[in-house]
């Protein structure tokens, strides 16, 4: 079950997204999942997408999440994307929030590739598949890129490079589909509490550490993120494109 923190809703006018279309990808658990039910909560039609068959069926068992219409789709499968957009019949936002982390074996050729596929080459394809409707909606577009877009770590060099091209794919696609009216920005996780980070905060040591580097001195939940999704989504953001929201709670800032 999802609530997303009730702050977050208060900065927004209730209904502020009604007769919306918004499409979640890797929307069925952390992040993904607590942006969709943000936008279902202001009143929007919501698509979230995952490929687990058997995490889908949980999901639309939940009655909390009702107003949301979760659907299988595996965001490397190129024709299973185009199949998908051709029966988008209109859409007025994207989130592209699949993204997958492999630490340690993404030294392995086909794991790199894998994780590249899923977190950068798959937002592309959305993007350009669903261009038409975001175009003639003047929708937005809005990518999930991270702290790792100007950090290193070790561990996950091709997250770090995937991230790291998020950032450019922003800036390329904002330019390439701006004259339509079509914007396309991006958000910056830090350390969020979510299933891919498990086992840095349930490690009291490395989740101190972590914390104590930050300029708010805590750990982000997965619901700090929708705001700040909110809000680039919203006509507040209307003269924002090309641009990266860091939501990371001074992280990278941290000396």
């Amino acid at each position: 079950m999802i609530t997303t923190q009730k702050q977050e809703l208060h900065a927004f006018r209730p209904g502020l997204f009604d007769g919306r279309t918004v499409l979640v990808s890797g929307a069925t658990s952390g992040i993904g999942l607590a942006i969709a039910d943000g936008f279902a909560s202001l009143g929007a039609r919501v698509i979230a997408t995952g490929s687990s068959a058997a995490k889908l069926d949980t999901l639309r068992a939940d009655t909390t999440l009702s107003a949301i219409r979760f659907a299988q789709l595996d965001v490397r499968d190129a024709q299973a994307i185009q199949d998908f957009a051709a029966q988008t019949e209109t859409l007025d936002v994207l989130v592209n929030a699949a993204g997958v982390a492999r630490p340690f074996d993404e030294y392995r050729d086909d794991v790199f590739r894998e994780v590249l596929d899923v977190n950068l080459t798959a937002a592309m394809r959305l993007s350009m598949a669903l261009r038409p409707q975001l175009e003639r909606t003047k929708g937005c577009v809005i990518n999930v890129a991270s702290m790792l877009s100007y950090l290193a770590d070790v561990e996950v060099p091709a997250y770090c490079a995937s991230k790291t091209g998020v950032l450019g794919l922003t800036r390329s696609l904002a330019h390439a589909f701006g004259a339509a009216g079509v914007r396309v920005n991006a958000i910056a996780p830090g350390y969020h509490r979510t299933d891919m980070t498990r086992p840095l905060w349930e490690s009291p040591a490395a989740a101190q550490k972590i914390a104590a580097r930050s300029a708010l001195k805590r750990w982000g939940e997965a619901e700090d993120l929708v705001g700040a999704t909110l809000f680039l989504a919203s006509p507040g953001a209307a003269f924002i494109t090309g641009a990266t929201l860091p939501v990371d709670g001074g992280y990278v800032s941290g000396a």
